[in-house]
């Protein structure tokens, strides 16, 4: 079952799947809604992230509007539609925008999940790092580069969501659309699917080392369309494309069983 909160950028608050709550419910910055905040705030949930992800308007257009079947920004608008059971729920999306309108998107899902919880993604998956304010760097999965930082005193790992040691980092699992989360017990699947448009994971692990004044632990696990978080930076190939017809459609599955 997923509970939205139409007033607050029709924000998923609530997943429950397979008898427990997956989505982390937020730091506690604010209270009520952020319509008309000009600067994103981390409610927790999921955030639909729509036509970019990070970048103008950071976190997209639609988190500081009210929206719940349908929502506008700019000339494309976006409806939303749910079926769920006991152990999945599906989320179709259908785009009306111009032919040829360029966009990333993400479902911006925050995880309620334990130190220990590991991210499964098939291996040799390319990786995108996007340690801060440095290019990302290319790796395969599991992401074991090291971090560009020559401080860090370890190995980038993202597989795990490991202890508080301040550390954030952002990475795209490139043209991968199936991720898994274990975490005690249970094991959380995403799939996006999109045929003929590039979809990808975005990954976010924040293990108190965002923001600077006042860190938190929080992991995002994010299938996205597109292979960058920053519209404004995407190659010819790193965006999706509306297509000659205005209309395009994707499908969110997530699902969740005991193991």
């Amino acid at each position: 079952m997923v509970v939205i909160d139409a007033e607050d950028g029709g924000r998923w608050k609530s997943l429950q799947l397979a008898g427990r709550e997956w989505l982390w419910q937020g730091p506690g910055l604010l209270s009520g809604p952020r319509t008309n905040h000009t600067a994103f705030t981390d409610a927790g949930g999921l955030d639909e992230c729509f036509p970019t992800v990070r970048g103008t308007p950071d976190h997209g257009g639609l988190w500081n509007q009210p929206w719940d079947f349908e929502v506008t920004f700019g000339d494309a608008t976006l409806t939303r539609t749910f079926a769920s059971d006991t152990d999945s729920v599906t989320a179709d999306y259908h785009l009306q925008a111009p032919p040829g309108y360029r966009f990333t998107w993400a479902a911006h899902a925050l995880l309620d999940c334990a130190v220990g919880a590991s991210v499964q993604a098939p291996g040799g998956t390319p990786c995108r790092l996007y340690p801060e304010a440095a290019p990302y760097l290319p790796t395969p999965w599991p992401a074991d580069a090291p971090w560009l930082d020559t401080t860090w005193p370890t190995p980038l790992d993202l597989n795990t969501y490991g202890p508080s040691d301040g550390t954030a980092v952002g990475a795209i699992l490139v043209d991968c659309p199936t991720v898994s989360v274990l975490d005690r017990g249970a094991l959380l699947q995403l799939e996006l699917s999109c045929p003929g448009e590039p979809v990808s994971t975005a990954l976010w692990r924040n293990q108190a080392g965002f923001p600077d004044e006042a860190p938190y632990r929080s992991l995002g696990v994010e299938p996205m369309l597109g292979r960058v978080f920053d519209l404004a930076e995407a190659g010819p190939e790193d965006a999706a494309v509306v297509p000659p017809s205005g209309k395009l459609a994707w499908r969110l599955t997530v699902s969740a069983r005991p193991v």
